[in-house]
Parts: C-alpha cells; structure tokens; sequence
C-alpha cells in the first residue's frame, strides 16, 4: 500500500483528533465503480483470508422462494446453545482484531440465557447497492450483533445493482422480513420483537423495509437502526466537507451508487429511497447515527428530524469529525467503540427493554460452528 506523503490532515477539515492518525495513513480511494465485478471478487477474496471469528455462534442458511421461482439465500445466526433471550450483562472480554489491534467494539458481556424464543434483527449490508455480500457463513456484522444484543441475525443477501436495479434489493429485504415473521417458532424467534438495520446502504433499505411493513400492514417492527443511512437519492448532490480530500468518500462517491441501483429515467418505486416518502407517521422507533464528514450526514439528519416531526421516538447519535465507514479503519479508538455501542445499545434497549446504549462498550458473549441446514423444520 502506498500512502501519498503529501496527504495531510487539512486542518480545515475538522477531523476529529483521535482520527487524524488514523487519516494520515490512508491512500487515495480507488473508485469501486470503475470495475464492479473486481471490486466485488476482490472484497470476496479478502473477506477468505480473513475467516470471521464464529465461536459461539451458530448458523444455518436458507432459499426464500421469490414470486419468479428463484431463490433468496438467507442465513439465520443465533448464539450456540442459547435457546432464549439473555438476562443481562455480564463482565466485557475483549477480543483482537483480525484486521487491527485492539478489542472487538462491542459490550457488555458474556450473557446468560434464560428459555424462550430470541427477538429477531433483519441485518441488511451495506455497498452502495452494488457489492457487500460476505461468504457463507462469514458475515462480520451479524455474528458480532449475535454477541452485541442477544438476538437472532438474519442476513440477506439481497439481489446487487446494475445487475438488478430497484426494486430488487428491497423487495428481497422485505421478502426476508415477511419470510422471518412466518417461519419464527421454526427458527425459535419472536415474531413480536423483529428488528430492521443496517449501515450505509443498509441503513437505507431498512428505512424503506419500515415503511413497506407500515403500508401493506405487517409484519409488525420495534425498531429500526439506521447507521450512515443512504436513503436519499439526492444525498452527495450538494458540497460536502469531505470533496477535496481523495481519501474520503465524497458525494460523486455516493451519486454513482444511487445512479446504478435507481438509473435515470427508471421508473419511481414507491421505496426506492425512504426520504421520498411523504409521511413517515406510524414507523417504528429508530437510531440513526450520522457522521459529520460524510456526504450521507444532512440526508440522515434531515430524515431523523422528520422521524421525530411525525411522532416516531428517534435516538439520533452525530460523530463530528468521523468520516463515512471510519470505524472499519479505527475500531479501536474510543469514538469507534462509543458509535458502536451507541447504536447496538438502543437496538438492544429496543428488543429486550432497559437503557443499555449507556455503556461504553457492548456486549460478547464468548459465542463453534455447525453445519447448515437447508430449510427450517
């Protein structure tokens, strides 16, 4: 990796200082537009070489007949021998990092089970809509959320842009959702504590899923987590402080993702992007985390405001001087660590009840792998 010697820290730019180092380290971005199919078997390629740490945590995958007759892969992670919901928190262990050092950005920890179905949390991933998918088995953010909020994850694998353009990803998200709700005693989740999320593009189709479930009348949601959400298609069309600085993505970054999943002069879908819809009333609770040099930061701070205008309660966390994604490049610094438990704290809050998106760091219970199965009994 080269890092242009050159680069500094723009003091205009108002970084925060815990990440200046961090900045100063990073090279150019390369644009993953440029060869979609690479940046996807690139990003697999790295996702190999780096196995997700599964220890306690368990997962089975599934096919989700769609209206056409294919399928939508899904797989459903859980904690290893934890029939039910947890207790409550326990002492914090951390755990290094395959890509850095430091603990995992998660607390508190490990939990105790006590009988009963797990609520359940729809994980969608982010890519700007086109890239994302992690190997079976080996999605970071779910296992971690298994640990975070003691919780079933399922993670969708949601059809990909400019192959499939909108509405394919959100109907296959919905599709999950609807699929979750009807095979939960099976999966042993509550179909009475489901959760949506997901960052970035994720965030973005979470939103959208909210409102699908609100408008055809199920099925019903507690909250939904929106962290850097891109839910607007008109997010990166303005100025933002990130523009001048190569190593940061900017809003030409986020227009070719919207320009790939909804291409111009498509036909509107109802959800192709939640900001257009005109009431908001009646959605679940949300959390939405923005980051103040991120071009998705004013569309994000916009949607919580009119998430709060429409009655719906809002947890609305800002990290100034944070860049899009930076907790993937810091996980160990404490704005990383806050953000995460932040976010992770509300959502648990949300599907077990109590305030534990105060503490510091979250949890982790010690979750061995097990083989799939292709459908639940």
């Amino acid at each position: 990796m080269h890092v242009d010697p050159e680069l500094r820290v723009d003091p205009e730019l108002r970084v925060d200082p815990e990440l200046v180092p961090v900045l100063e380290r990073l090279p150019p971005m390369l644009d993953p537009y440029a060869d979609i199919a690479g940046t996807r078997a690139g990003l697999h390629t790295l996702a190999c070489q780096f196995p997700a740490d599964r220890a306690g945590v368990v997962s089975e995958r599934f096919g989700v007949p769609r209206p056409d007759g294919s399928q939508l892969s899904v797989e459903v992670y859980r904690p290893e021998n934890a029939p039910g919901e947890p207790y409550g928190p326990g002492p914090y262990e951390p755990e290094p990092l395959p890509y850095g050092p430091g603990p995992l950005p998660y607390g508190p920890g490990p939990l105790p089970y006590r009988p009963g179905p797990l609520p359940g949390v729809l994980h969608f991933h982010g890519g700007g809509y086109t890239f994302g998918q992690a190997p079976p088995g080996e999605d970071r953010t779910a296992i971690e959320l298994v640990r975070a909020v003691g919780a079933a994850v399922v993670s969708v694998e949601y059809r990909l842009a400019p192959e499939h353009p909108c509405p394919a990803a959100v109907e296959d998200c919905f599709l999950a959702l609807e699929w979750t709700a009807g095979q939960a005693a099976a999966l042993g989740i509550d179909p009475a504590r489901l959760a949506v999320g997901g960052q970035s593009a994720g965030g973005g189709l979470a939103a959208a899923v909210a409102l699908m479930a609100r408008d055809r009348g199920r099925p019903a949601l507690v909250h939904q987590s929106l962290v850097v959400p891109d839910l607007d298609d008109t997010a990166g069309t303005r100025p933002t402080p990130a523009d001048d600085d190569p190593r940061l993505p900017d809003g030409a970054f986020v227009q070719r993702g919207w320009r790939h999943y909804v291409p111009e002069g498509a036909d509107a879908h109802p959800y192709a992007a939640a900001a257009r819809a005109a009431d908001l009333r009646g959605l679940p609770a949300a959390c939405v985390v923005v980051c103040g040099l991120d071009p998705l930061r004013d569309t994000g701070l916009t949607y919580a405001r009119r998430l709060a205008d429409a009655g719906v309660p809002v947890a609305l966390h800002h990290v100034p001087g944070a860049w899009h994604g930076f907790e993937m490049y810091a996980p160990e610094t404490r704005l990383a660590r806050e953000t995460t438990a932040f976010w992770t704290g509300r959502l648990r809050a949300a599907l077990h009840g109590g305030h534990e998106g105060d503490a510091e760091e979250g949890p982790g219970p010690r979750l061995t792998p097990q083989p799939s199965s292709p459908t639940p009994a």
